[in-house]
Protein backbone atom coordinates (compact mmCIF):
# COMPACT_ATOMS: atom_id res chain seq x y z
CA UNK A 1 0.00 0.00 0.00
CA UNK A 2 1.43 3.67 -1.39
CA UNK A 3 2.53 5.61 2.21
CA UNK A 4 1.67 9.09 2.17
CA UNK A 5 3.03 11.44 4.88
CA UNK A 6 0.74 14.68 6.65
CA UNK A 7 2.89 17.69 6.43
CA UNK A 8 0.85 20.44 7.98
CA UNK A 9 1.82 24.14 7.92
CA UNK A 10 -1.03 25.97 9.30
CA UNK A 11 1.24 27.34 12.23
CA UNK A 12 3.53 29.09 9.10
CA UNK A 13 1.85 29.51 5.71
CA UNK A 14 -1.38 29.26 7.22
CA UNK A 15 -0.56 31.79 9.67
CA UNK A 16 -0.10 34.31 6.35
CA UNK A 17 -3.30 34.10 5.63
CA UNK A 18 -5.03 37.77 6.08
CA UNK A 19 -6.61 38.45 9.39
CA UNK A 20 -5.09 35.63 11.46
CA UNK A 21 -3.25 35.89 13.72
CA UNK A 22 -2.18 32.91 16.26
CA UNK A 23 -0.52 33.70 20.11
CA UNK A 24 2.23 31.63 20.95
CA UNK A 25 0.09 29.44 23.10
CA UNK A 26 -2.63 29.10 20.31
CA UNK A 27 0.46 27.69 18.58
CA UNK A 28 1.31 25.09 21.06
CA UNK A 29 -2.18 24.09 21.72
CA UNK A 30 -2.39 23.27 17.81
CA UNK A 31 0.69 21.67 17.69
CA UNK A 32 -0.62 19.46 20.41
CA UNK A 33 -4.54 18.70 18.81
CA UNK A 34 -2.01 18.07 15.33
CA UNK A 35 0.11 15.22 17.19
CA UNK A 36 -3.26 13.38 18.66
CA UNK A 37 -4.75 13.46 14.89
CA UNK A 38 -1.67 11.79 13.54
CA UNK A 39 -0.15 14.66 11.38
CA UNK A 40 3.50 13.44 10.74
CA UNK A 41 5.17 16.79 10.14
CA UNK A 42 4.19 19.96 12.21
CA UNK A 43 5.92 23.14 10.49
CA UNK A 44 5.98 25.47 13.54
CA UNK A 45 7.45 28.68 11.63
CA UNK A 46 10.05 30.77 10.12
CA UNK A 47 12.58 30.78 13.57
CA UNK A 48 13.99 34.18 11.94
CA UNK A 49 10.82 36.15 10.80
CA UNK A 50 9.60 37.21 14.40
CA UNK A 51 9.88 36.61 18.29
CA UNK A 52 6.71 34.37 18.46
CA UNK A 53 8.26 32.13 16.07
CA UNK A 54 12.05 31.93 18.20
CA UNK A 55 10.03 31.60 21.33
CA UNK A 56 7.95 28.38 19.92
CA UNK A 57 11.22 26.36 18.76
CA UNK A 58 12.05 27.13 22.45
CA UNK A 59 8.54 25.83 23.71
CA UNK A 60 7.86 23.34 21.99
CA UNK A 61 10.65 20.80 23.32
CA UNK A 62 9.04 20.23 26.14
CA UNK A 63 6.12 19.14 24.41
CA UNK A 64 5.21 15.46 24.69
CA UNK A 65 4.20 14.73 21.24
CA UNK A 66 4.30 11.23 19.93
CA UNK A 67 3.93 11.41 16.20
CA UNK A 68 4.88 14.44 14.96
CA UNK A 69 8.57 15.83 13.96
CA UNK A 70 8.91 19.51 14.27
CA UNK A 71 10.34 21.46 11.37
CA UNK A 72 11.77 24.96 11.12
CA UNK A 73 11.38 26.51 7.90
CA UNK A 74 13.56 29.12 6.01
CA UNK A 75 15.40 30.03 2.82
CA UNK A 76 18.14 29.55 1.17
CA UNK A 77 21.50 31.24 2.21
CA UNK A 78 21.18 34.79 0.09
CA UNK A 79 23.12 35.06 -3.16
CA UNK A 80 27.13 35.73 -3.10
CA UNK A 81 26.81 34.74 0.90
CA UNK A 82 28.76 31.78 2.53
CA UNK A 83 26.31 29.26 4.80
CA UNK A 84 28.48 30.13 7.58
CA UNK A 85 27.85 33.90 7.39
CA UNK A 86 24.45 33.71 6.97
CA UNK A 87 21.52 34.70 9.29
CA UNK A 88 18.67 32.81 8.17
CA UNK A 89 21.05 29.31 8.57
CA UNK A 90 22.23 30.11 11.44
CA UNK A 91 18.73 30.70 12.86
CA UNK A 92 17.91 27.56 11.63
CA UNK A 93 20.16 25.78 13.48
CA UNK A 94 19.48 27.68 16.62
CA UNK A 95 15.89 26.66 16.20
CA UNK A 96 17.53 23.06 17.44
CA UNK A 97 14.99 20.89 15.08
CA UNK A 98 15.74 17.47 14.04
CA UNK A 99 14.44 18.71 10.64
CA UNK A 100 14.58 22.10 8.36
CA UNK A 101 12.55 22.29 5.15
CA UNK A 102 14.45 24.99 2.99
CA UNK A 103 12.71 26.87 -0.06
CA UNK A 104 14.26 27.79 -2.68
CA UNK A 105 13.90 28.81 -6.20
CA UNK A 106 13.19 26.62 -8.81
CA UNK A 107 12.22 28.87 -11.37
CA UNK A 108 14.20 30.49 -13.76
CA UNK A 109 12.35 33.52 -14.62
CA UNK A 110 11.92 33.72 -10.58
CA UNK A 111 15.65 33.60 -10.48
CA UNK A 112 16.12 36.52 -12.90
CA UNK A 113 13.58 38.82 -12.16
CA UNK A 114 12.95 38.31 -8.07
CA UNK A 115 16.07 36.63 -6.75
CA UNK A 116 18.26 38.73 -9.59
CA UNK A 117 21.05 37.25 -9.41
CA UNK A 118 22.59 34.58 -11.90
CA UNK A 119 21.21 31.19 -12.37
CA UNK A 120 23.91 29.05 -11.69
CA UNK A 121 24.16 31.28 -8.32
CA UNK A 122 20.33 30.18 -7.88
CA UNK A 123 21.97 26.73 -7.68
CA UNK A 124 24.77 26.77 -6.02
CA UNK A 125 22.63 28.65 -3.03
CA UNK A 126 20.18 25.55 -2.61
CA UNK A 127 23.11 23.03 -2.56
CA UNK A 128 25.31 24.67 -0.19
CA UNK A 129 21.91 25.85 2.13
CA UNK A 130 20.87 21.78 1.98
CA UNK A 131 24.71 20.58 2.43
CA UNK A 132 25.58 22.97 5.05
CA UNK A 133 22.88 22.24 7.38
CA UNK A 134 23.27 18.08 6.20
CA UNK A 135 26.63 18.07 7.85
CA UNK A 136 25.27 19.31 11.06
CA UNK A 137 23.09 17.03 11.45
CA UNK A 138 19.64 17.52 9.95
CA UNK A 139 17.03 15.98 8.00
CA UNK A 140 16.47 18.93 5.21
CA UNK A 141 13.17 19.07 2.74
CA UNK A 142 13.45 20.96 0.03
CA UNK A 143 10.30 23.64 -1.05
CA UNK A 144 11.13 23.81 -4.77
CA UNK A 145 9.15 27.48 -4.91
CA UNK A 146 7.26 28.08 -8.08
CA UNK A 147 8.61 24.67 -9.33
CA UNK A 148 5.16 23.74 -11.80
CA UNK A 149 5.40 27.25 -13.05
CA UNK A 150 9.36 26.59 -13.52
CA UNK A 151 8.66 23.59 -14.82
CA UNK A 152 6.80 25.41 -17.86
CA UNK A 153 8.93 27.91 -18.37
CA UNK A 154 11.85 26.39 -18.52
CA UNK A 155 12.15 22.78 -17.64
CA UNK A 156 15.35 21.66 -18.01
CA UNK A 157 16.46 24.56 -14.91
CA UNK A 158 13.66 23.49 -12.98
CA UNK A 159 15.18 19.75 -12.44
CA UNK A 160 18.95 21.41 -12.40
CA UNK A 161 17.42 22.89 -9.20
CA UNK A 162 15.91 19.83 -7.73
CA UNK A 163 18.99 17.87 -8.78
CA UNK A 164 20.78 20.77 -6.60
CA UNK A 165 19.03 19.52 -3.65
CA UNK A 166 18.65 16.50 -4.09
CA UNK A 167 23.11 15.95 -4.77
CA UNK A 168 23.26 17.95 -1.91
CA UNK A 169 21.44 15.26 0.79
CA UNK A 170 17.57 16.76 0.26
CA UNK A 171 15.48 14.04 1.99
CA UNK A 172 12.44 14.72 -0.16
CA UNK A 173 11.87 17.41 -2.62
CA UNK A 174 8.48 18.93 -2.73
CA UNK A 175 7.52 20.87 -5.54
CA UNK A 176 5.38 23.74 -4.75
CA UNK A 177 2.64 25.48 -6.80
CA UNK A 178 3.31 28.40 -5.48
CA UNK A 179 0.44 31.27 -7.19
CA UNK A 180 -2.03 28.26 -6.89
CA UNK A 181 -3.13 28.78 -10.50
CA UNK A 182 -1.72 25.09 -12.00
CA UNK A 183 -4.00 22.70 -13.25
CA UNK A 184 -4.51 19.02 -11.94
CA UNK A 185 -3.09 17.58 -15.64
CA UNK A 186 -0.26 19.70 -15.79
CA UNK A 187 0.57 18.46 -12.25
CA UNK A 188 0.35 14.87 -13.48
CA UNK A 189 2.92 15.49 -16.16
CA UNK A 190 5.21 17.69 -14.09
CA UNK A 191 5.98 14.92 -11.31
CA UNK A 192 6.09 11.59 -13.40
CA UNK A 193 8.67 13.62 -15.59
CA UNK A 194 10.20 14.25 -12.43
CA UNK A 195 10.41 10.98 -10.97
CA UNK A 196 11.92 9.72 -14.48
CA UNK A 197 14.65 12.18 -13.82
CA UNK A 198 15.31 12.22 -9.73
CA UNK A 199 14.99 9.14 -7.54
CA UNK A 200 14.32 11.35 -4.46
CA UNK A 201 11.28 10.93 -2.94
CA UNK A 202 8.10 13.69 -3.57
CA UNK A 203 5.93 16.01 -1.64
CA UNK A 204 3.34 18.45 -3.47
CA UNK A 205 2.59 21.88 -1.68
CA UNK A 206 -0.54 23.92 -3.64
CA UNK A 207 -1.94 27.17 -3.06
CA UNK A 208 -5.74 27.58 -3.71
CA UNK A 209 -6.10 30.43 -6.33
CA UNK A 210 -7.77 28.39 -8.74
CA UNK A 211 -9.71 26.29 -6.35
CA UNK A 212 -7.92 23.35 -7.19
CA UNK A 213 -5.83 22.90 -4.17
CA UNK A 214 -6.95 19.80 -3.38
CA UNK A 215 -7.46 18.29 -7.09
CA UNK A 216 -4.32 18.76 -7.44
CA UNK A 217 -2.73 17.62 -4.35
CA UNK A 218 -4.72 14.41 -4.84
CA UNK A 219 -3.15 14.35 -8.54
CA UNK A 220 0.10 14.71 -7.53
CA UNK A 221 -0.23 11.58 -5.01
CA UNK A 222 -1.92 9.51 -7.84
CA UNK A 223 1.30 10.18 -9.88
CA UNK A 224 3.53 9.11 -7.00
CA UNK A 225 4.29 12.21 -4.26
CA UNK A 226 4.54 10.55 -1.25
CA UNK A 227 4.23 13.84 1.34
CA UNK A 228 1.21 16.43 0.74
CA UNK A 229 1.81 19.59 2.49
CA UNK A 230 -1.45 21.60 3.57
CA UNK A 231 -3.27 23.24 6.80
CA UNK A 232 -6.00 22.79 8.20
CA UNK A 233 -9.47 24.12 7.00
CA UNK A 234 -6.72 25.64 3.80
CA UNK A 235 -6.20 28.77 5.44
CA UNK A 236 -3.29 30.22 3.94
CA UNK A 237 -1.87 33.23 2.19
CA UNK A 238 -4.03 34.88 -0.17
CA UNK A 239 -6.95 32.12 -1.72
CA UNK A 240 -5.37 29.35 0.94
CA UNK A 241 -3.36 26.44 1.09
CA UNK A 242 -4.73 22.59 -0.13
CA UNK A 243 -7.05 21.77 3.00
CA UNK A 244 -6.03 18.84 4.92
CA UNK A 245 -9.47 18.55 6.18
CA UNK A 246 -10.39 17.32 2.92
CA UNK A 247 -7.48 15.59 1.88
CA UNK A 248 -7.16 13.05 4.80
CA UNK A 249 -10.40 11.67 4.35
CA UNK A 250 -10.30 11.66 0.75
CA UNK A 251 -6.69 9.85 0.95
CA UNK A 252 -7.89 7.31 3.64
CA UNK A 253 -11.87 6.82 2.78
CA UNK A 254 -11.89 7.25 -1.01
CA UNK A 255 -8.14 6.43 -2.54
CA UNK A 256 -7.47 3.40 0.21
CA UNK A 257 -4.33 5.18 1.69
CA UNK A 258 -4.33 4.99 5.57
CA UNK A 259 -2.20 8.24 6.91
CA UNK A 260 -3.93 8.54 10.47
CA UNK A 261 -6.01 5.77 12.49
CA UNK A 262 -9.81 5.39 12.84
CA UNK A 263 -10.19 7.22 15.67
CA UNK A 264 -7.65 10.21 14.72
CA UNK A 265 -9.91 10.36 11.50
CA UNK A 266 -13.10 11.19 13.57
CA UNK A 267 -11.53 13.85 15.10
CA UNK A 268 -10.85 15.70 12.13
CA UNK A 269 -14.40 17.90 12.68
CA UNK A 270 -13.04 19.20 16.31
CA UNK A 271 -9.78 19.61 15.05
CA UNK A 272 -11.42 21.80 12.07
CA UNK A 273 -13.81 23.73 14.60
CA UNK A 274 -10.58 24.36 16.94
CA UNK A 275 -8.39 25.67 14.47
CA UNK A 276 -10.97 28.26 13.21
CA UNK A 277 -11.99 28.88 16.52
CA UNK A 278 -8.00 30.02 17.06
CA UNK A 279 -7.89 31.65 14.28
CA UNK A 280 -11.13 33.88 15.13
CA UNK A 281 -12.12 32.80 11.43
CA UNK A 282 -15.59 31.57 10.71
CA UNK A 283 -15.56 29.18 7.86
CA UNK A 284 -17.73 27.71 5.61
CA UNK A 285 -20.84 25.80 6.69
CA UNK A 286 -20.78 24.00 2.94
CA UNK A 287 -16.94 22.93 3.90
CA UNK A 288 -17.11 19.00 2.83
CA UNK A 289 -16.25 17.23 5.23
CA UNK A 290 -16.22 18.80 8.63
CA UNK A 291 -18.79 21.87 7.58
CA UNK A 292 -21.52 22.57 9.79
CA UNK A 293 -23.88 21.70 6.41
CA UNK A 294 -21.69 18.92 4.94
CA UNK A 295 -24.45 16.43 5.90
CA UNK A 296 -27.13 18.62 6.63
CA UNK A 297 -30.46 17.78 4.16
CA UNK A 298 -33.41 20.83 3.46
CA UNK A 299 -34.98 19.85 0.90
CA UNK A 300 -38.31 17.34 1.25
CA UNK A 301 -37.56 14.38 -1.02
CA UNK A 302 -33.54 14.54 0.31
CA UNK A 303 -35.25 14.26 3.84
CA UNK A 304 -37.35 11.74 2.68
CA UNK A 305 -35.10 9.18 1.49
CA UNK A 306 -32.38 9.97 3.95
CA UNK A 307 -34.62 8.75 6.70
CA UNK A 308 -35.40 5.78 4.42
CA UNK A 309 -31.72 5.40 3.68
CA UNK A 310 -28.85 6.88 5.46
CA UNK A 311 -26.91 6.68 2.08
CA UNK A 312 -29.36 8.21 -0.41
CA UNK A 313 -27.18 11.89 0.21
CA UNK A 314 -24.87 11.03 1.40
CA UNK A 315 -21.32 9.77 -0.13
CA UNK A 316 -19.66 8.38 3.42
CA UNK A 317 -21.27 8.16 7.24
CA UNK A 318 -21.12 11.22 8.87
CA UNK A 319 -19.56 9.62 11.79
CA UNK A 320 -16.70 8.81 9.96
CA UNK A 321 -14.78 12.41 10.16
CA UNK A 322 -16.61 13.07 13.48
CA UNK A 323 -19.65 14.92 11.92
CA UNK A 324 -23.11 14.43 12.33
CA UNK A 325 -26.30 14.54 10.28
CA UNK A 326 -28.49 17.47 10.13
CA UNK A 327 -32.37 17.99 9.43
CA UNK A 328 -33.45 21.42 8.75
CA UNK A 329 -37.23 22.40 8.06
CA UNK A 330 -38.51 25.01 6.02
CA UNK A 331 -40.98 25.66 2.68
CA UNK A 332 -38.61 22.95 0.79
CA UNK A 333 -39.17 20.88 3.45
CA UNK A 334 -41.63 17.76 3.26
CA UNK A 335 -43.55 15.63 6.40
CA UNK A 336 -40.19 13.71 6.92
CA UNK A 337 -38.37 16.62 8.06
CA UNK A 338 -41.01 18.03 10.23
CA UNK A 339 -41.24 14.10 11.84
CA UNK A 340 -37.22 14.62 12.24
CA UNK A 341 -37.03 17.85 13.76
CA UNK A 342 -39.78 16.76 16.78
CA UNK A 343 -37.44 13.61 17.29
CA UNK A 344 -34.64 15.35 17.57
CA UNK A 345 -36.52 17.71 20.41
CA UNK A 346 -37.43 14.65 22.26
CA UNK A 347 -40.82 14.62 20.41
CA UNK A 348 -43.46 12.25 18.28
CA UNK A 349 -45.87 13.73 16.07
CA UNK A 350 -48.27 11.60 14.56
CA UNK A 351 -48.38 12.36 10.73
CA UNK A 352 -51.02 14.44 10.51
CA UNK A 353 -49.51 16.63 13.02
CA UNK A 354 -46.69 17.01 11.25
CA UNK A 355 -48.59 17.91 8.39
CA UNK A 356 -50.56 20.72 10.23
CA UNK A 357 -46.46 22.01 11.97
CA UNK A 358 -45.04 21.75 8.14
CA UNK A 359 -48.09 23.94 5.98
CA UNK A 360 -47.69 26.26 8.81
CA UNK A 361 -43.64 26.68 8.35
CA UNK A 362 -44.87 26.93 4.93
CA UNK A 363 -47.28 29.74 5.30
CA UNK A 364 -44.74 31.87 7.19
CA UNK A 365 -41.99 31.66 5.53
CA UNK A 366 -43.92 32.57 2.15
CA UNK A 367 -43.52 36.33 3.15
CA UNK A 368 -47.17 36.42 1.29
CA UNK A 369 -50.66 38.20 1.95
CA UNK A 370 -52.85 34.99 3.41
CA UNK A 371 -54.99 35.85 -0.26
CA UNK A 372 -51.88 34.54 -2.18
CA UNK A 373 -51.67 31.39 -0.06
CA UNK A 374 -53.80 29.27 -1.71
CA UNK A 375 -51.17 27.41 -3.91
CA UNK A 376 -50.51 25.68 0.06
CA UNK A 377 -53.54 23.78 -0.32
CA UNK A 378 -51.29 20.92 -2.49
CA UNK A 379 -50.37 18.39 -0.11
CA UNK A 380 -47.01 18.92 1.65
CA UNK A 381 -45.34 15.65 0.44
CA UNK A 382 -47.04 16.02 -3.36
CA UNK A 383 -45.03 15.11 -6.32
CA UNK A 384 -42.29 18.07 -7.64
CA UNK A 385 -44.09 19.30 -11.65
CA UNK A 386 -41.83 17.11 -13.95
CA UNK A 387 -38.87 18.86 -15.32
CA UNK A 388 -38.48 19.95 -19.46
Amino acid sequence: MQRVDLYDTTLRDGAQGEGIVFSLEDKLHITQRLDALGVHYIEGGWPGSNPKDAAYFLRVRDLPLKTATIAAFGSTRRANTPPEQDVNLQTLLAAGTKLVTLVGKSSAPQVDQVLRTSRDENLAMIADSVRYLRERGRRVFFDAEHFFDGYKADAAYALQCLRAAAEAGAETIVLCDTNGGVLPGDITTAIRAVRDAIPTPLGIHVHNDADLAVANSLAAIEAGATQVQGTINGIGERCGNANLCSIIPNLQIKMGIRVVSGEQLAQMTEVSRFVHELAHTRGSTQQPYVGLSAFTHKGGLHADATAKWDMAYQHIDPQLVGNTRRMVASELSGRSNILAKAQQFGLTLSNQEAVEVLREVKERESGLPVRYRRCLSVPPDAPAPARL
